[in-house]
């Protein structure tokens, strides 16, 4: 396996920021530069060319620009995408899911394995068959990133992961000295936001708020460019936000919480019960969309649930936008009227509209992520 870590940026701290700067907004103009961080045209210059000479950056054709203080025509910076490569994993009770991304979060590869065992020394032997067998489809890997539904600590040790049964398990130092590979481990739906933050809908917004729709229900917010968590990110502390004073008891005997009302599970669930038979999520969907009885109540009422926990989010913390993902998120678009009655009931109607938009809902999305930690811990070397 071809390993490679050399330093991102190992010159002066205002070099760093001219290619973070590239890095998150390239293809991008030398003057857009200069004043986003306030340096002079011959500073920028100065910072710029030793990373275009290590082959990092790279100058870009531009039809219709001109430098402004030459009048010659401008070539905006970008980076080298290609010139790293970062592996993304999203490790959940049944499997392991990865992907090779390039410098800017790009999946150029993916692959798959099935957990033949939860015990955590198998698990890790399976991460690493697939970090092997990802790490022969491109020249060198430089980082790799593991996101999982649970509390992580100190970017390795998984302190508790519900759907694997897992407690206190260093997972990153396991995985790194299997594979070699420097790794970073953190809570998935953190890895989610990170993904959205820097390379997605997110990309050049300081405040945004995220919502993901699964097996469990996943938050995350970002303020001034900062995620904001503490010691319980990861608990899952959204799922216990009240939807329905008459809905279901959760083990924690929260009623009608959001975990009983907008996860897959409650959701087949409440949709078995009254139909006495066995029905898989996609079926039920499509159901609702076929306006059978039983599966457009269920999904209604999952709407008007997500729709208010939409409101609260929008209430409390006033977004530029809220992003929608998850492997459930299919129930957006389906219960699409629903969620606006909901927003309707817990929103002042003189509030300005609620901007959210909606991704894939690709399992993919958690693995890019991932990645992303992966290239954020090597880009920025930060806790």
């Amino acid at each position: 396996m071809k390993i490679a870590a050399p330093p991102w940026i190992p010159q002066s701290v205002q070099t760093r920021a001219v290619a973070l700067e590239v890095l998150l907004h390239g293809p991008i103009s030398r003057i857009d530069i200069a004043r986003r961080l306030n340096l002079s045209p011959g500073s920028l210059t100065r910072l710029s060319t030793p990373l275009i000479e290590s082959g990092l950056l790279v100058e870009i054709n531009s039809e219709g620009r001109s430098d402004w203080k030459t009048g010659r025509p401008s070539k905006p910076l970008d980076v080298v995408a290609a010139s790293r490569h970062f592996i993304g994993m999203k490790v959940t009770g049944e499997d392991v899911t990865a992907v090779v991304t390039d410098l800017r979060a790009n999946v150029v590869a993916q692959s798959y394995r099935k957990l033949t065992s939860q015990v955590p020394d198998m698990v890790v032997v399976q991460i690493a068959e697939l970090a092997r067998e990802l790490a022969e489809r491109v020249d060198e890997i430089t980082a790799l990133g593991i996101g999982i539904g649970g509390l992580v600590n100190d970017k390795s040790e998984v302190l508790s992961a519900p759907f694997l049964g897992w407690q206190d398990v260093p997972l990153g130092s396991m995985v790194e000295g299997m594979t070699g590979i420097p790794t970073v481990v953190k809570n998935d739906v953190i890895a989610f936001t990170e993904a959205e933050h820097w390379f997605g809908a997110a990309s050049g917004l300081s405040r945004f708020a995220v919502i993901t729709l699964g097996i469990g229900v996943g938050f995350g917010l970002v303020i001034h460019n900062q995620i904001v968590m503490d010691a319980d990110y990861g608990l899952g502390l959204v799922g216990h936000w009240p939807i329905d004073p008459f809905g279901p008891l959760c083990p924690s005997g929260h009623k009608g919480c959001a975990r009983m009302v907008l996860t897959q599970g409650a959701i087949v669930q409440a949709v078995e019960n009254a139909i006495n038979r066995n029905v898989n999520y996609e079926e039920i969907l499509q159901m609702a969309r076929s306006d059978e009885p039983v599966a457009r109540r269920v999904i209604d009422d999952a709407g008007r649930g997500l729709g208010k926990l939409i409101a609260a989010v929008a209430n409390l913390t006033s977004p530029e936008l809220i992003i929608l993902g998850g492997e459930g998120v299919g129930l957006v678009e389906v219960a699409a009227a629903s969620i606006q009655e909901g927003i309707k009931e817990q929103r002042d109607p003189k509030a300005k509209k609620i901007n959210f938009v909606t991704t894939s809902g690709d399992n993919m999305e958690w693995c890019r992520g991932a990645a992303v930690l992966a290239i954020q811990e090597y880009v920025l070397g930060r806790p």
